[in-house]
């Protein structure tokens, strides 16, 4: 990638990259666990009460984070010409009544209550330098979701965020989810462009590897706690000459305003 031949449209992934699920839905399960614990209208079981109380609510958002990534890794694009494409959202809410039910937490939610606490992937806080960021690179590129979110939960999370894409592209408008190159290739198509003329921004190696796969030029924002791959494989990424930018946590202002400041937008 060169700042004087920039690509055309960035487009980025979402969860990790672009909001801080974690710590949103961290903050969240533990809420309505001691609204539903501290009603006075409520009948849970003691054995339900007690897990409860046990839980670490930080494990069970990165278990409920996991199965995301298992359902969307493992997902057979072939069913939605069977009329049987799954949604996140859908995964959202029967992961957690999996997890619930592993955990010994059945009857601490209603059905409704889950139903509602499933949503709050709908509502995940930014990063402090998403939506100043992303408003910068608007001045010079095409801006675009590229995540595995559903499109109601994407157009979501721009308005409650005030995240300025000028595109939201998701997943399932292909029927398929990263890696697939169905949605990368699918992507650059519905924007009008050659996948050269896309970038993926992303915090996570294995989607860059997979965009650049396809002929995206890569964009890494190193954010805590996201990168999957091992600290010898990250070593050997950021050796090689695939990952066309690397921002890294500690850069003068990180994240996005670092990706705009290094295209001379700040």
């Amino acid at each position: 990638m060169s700042t004087d031949n920039p690509p055309k449209a960035l487009l980025t992934d979402v969860f990790g990259t672009v909001v801080d699920w974690r710590s949103t839905v961290t903050d969240h399960l533990s809420a309505s666990a001691s609204e539903a614990l501290n009603s006075s209208i409520r009948s849970i079981p003691s054995t339900v009460r007690t897990a409860a109380s046990d839980i670490s609510w930080p494990a069970v958002a990165q278990l409920w984070r996991e199965s995301y990534h298992h359902f969307t890794r493992t997902y057979d694009p072939s069913a939605r010409d069977k009329g049987k494409f799954k949604t996140v959202d859908q995964h959202h809410v029967e992961a957690l009544h999996k997890i619930l039910i592993d955990h010994g937490l059945d009857g601490l939610w209603t059905e409704e209550e889950v139903q509602k606490i499933s949503m709050i992937w709908h509502f995940l806080d930014p990063w402090p330098d998403s939506a100043s960021g992303l408003g910068l690179l608007n001045r010079k590129f095409q801006t675009a979701t590229l995540s595995n979110g559903n499109t109601s939960l994407l157009s979501d999370l721009a308005r409650h965020g005030s995240l300025p894409y000028t595109h939201i592209i998701s997943a399932e408008d292909f029927g398929a989810y990263k890696p697939h190159p169905s949605v990368y290739l699918g992507a650059a198509k519905k924007l009008g462009l050659q996948p050269k003329e896309c970038a993926l921004v992303a915090a996570h190696l294995g989607d860059l590897k997979a965009a650049h796969g396809c002929g995206y030029q890569t964009i890494y924002i190193e954010r805590p706690k996201e990168e999957a791959w091992s600290k010898d494989d990250v070593a050997k990424a950021r050796a090689s000459s695939w990952v066309d930018l690397w921002i890294d946590l500690n850069d003068d202002v990180g994240g996005f305003l670092e990706v705009a400041k290094r295209f001379g937008l700040q």
